[in-house]
């Protein structure tokens, strides 16, 4: 079952999936911003083009856990993609985009290619920590 990840920001979406086994998290695409209708089209091509069975999204919690702006912007992202008629689960991603940056920083990315790359970067880091999760809670069923 493949799984999207999304980093969902004001200018920029970040996307992810995850592979068919449901083990990793590949960085996919930026979907630059254009308006709710064109946002959920351009989703919609990649949960068809992927077989996209779920979706998580990155919950942007403040450093006390709780919700700011930026995680109600997300949260009321979350009530559109209901029209995709598949389950979306949120993901604490505190410090994924500063993750993300340090990453591509020691990796020796130039920063014109780090704009490019840096959503779908923190949207794989999301997925994989929601992965992540996953696979430990069925350990613990074992």
């Amino acid at each position: 079952m493949r799984i999207l990840g999304i980093d969902f920001g004001e200018k920029n979406i970040g996307v992810a999936v995850s592979d068919e086994l449901g083990l990793t998290a590949q960085a996919l695409k930026t979907i630059h911003r254009r308006g709710i209708r064109k946002d959920l089209e351009a989703l919609g091509a990649v949960i068809e083009e992927y077989s996209v069975e779920q979706m998580v999204i990155g919950l942007p919690r403040n450093m006390d856990g709780s919700l700011g702006p930026s995680a109600e912007k997300a949260l009321a992202f979350v009530d559109r993609l209901k029209v995709f008629n598949l389950p979306v689960a949120t993901e604490d991603e505190r410090l994924t985009t500063v993750i993300a940056e340090k990453a591509l920083i020691e990796g020796d990315v130039r920063r014109a290619r780090r704009r490019q790359v840096i959503n779908q970067i923190a949207a794989a880091l999301i997925l994989q920590g929601y992965l992540d999760r996953l696979s430990r809670e069925r350990g613990h069923e074992n």
